[in-house]
């Protein structure tokens, strides 16, 4: 009698664990460029400038729990250099100079840790991260914060970080002989879009 009330315990134990295993799924998402935004935005002694970035990559793997972010495991996201455009082609040739884009083609984020997941509804959540930026082939350790929407099978990421060029060894463009100058701390703005 007790070998069968302890069978059907162990069957009943192990399909809880699988019910519970199926609750929580890791999926895997990838950058859809043509939906996203980045934008770099910074000053001068003559106005203000803008770059937008036409090429992204990257991908972002989660945990989800019945359609909610849980975890986060991964985030990799990249702009082409070169794909920074601002409209004038002087200040964008400036600006690749600037970033040395001939030894360095990407900008660069990946993920080192979660310092908090914040979920105020089940499609939205406040997101502290960790990780490592890489612009000229200098890397620095950056605390970004995010707000994360999760929407079927689409998460967008959208938030700002303002940052110093000089932090990584990018001396702030300059053009006509010097006479315009900008300044060293830009806001990097962005809202991307992940897709399956």
């Amino acid at each position: 009698m007790n070998t069968k009330k302890n069978l059907w315990l162990v069957i009943g134990s192990f399909l809880v664990m699988v019910f519970s295993a199926n609750t929580m799924v890791g999926q895997t998402f990838n950058v859809n460029s043509g939906a996203s935004s980045l934008k770099v935005e910074g000053t001068s002694n003559i106005h203000d400038w803008e770059l937008s970035a036409k090429e992204l990559q990257g991908s972002i793997k989660v945990q989800m729990e019945d359609g909610q972010l849980v975890k986060l495991d991964q985030l990799q996201f990249a702009v082409v250099a070169e794909s920074l455009k601002s409209g004038k082609g002087g200040m964008d040739k400036n600006t690749y100079k600037a970033l040395d884009t001939d030894k360095h083609r990407r900008i660069t984020y990946e993920l080192s840790s979660v310092k908090n997941l914040d979920c105020t509804s089940k499609t939205s959540c406040k997101v502290t991260t960790n990780g490592v930026l890489t612009i000229a082939g200098t890397q620095k350790n950056v605390e970004l914060i995010f707000d994360a929407k999760v929407a079927g099978d689409k998460i967008t990421l959208s938030g700002d970080k303002k940052i110093k060029m000089t932090d990584f060894k990018v001396d702030p463009p300059t053009a006509m002989f010097g006479t315009i100058t900008t300044g060293d701390e830009v806001n990097i703005k962005f809202q991307t879009v992940f897709t399956k």
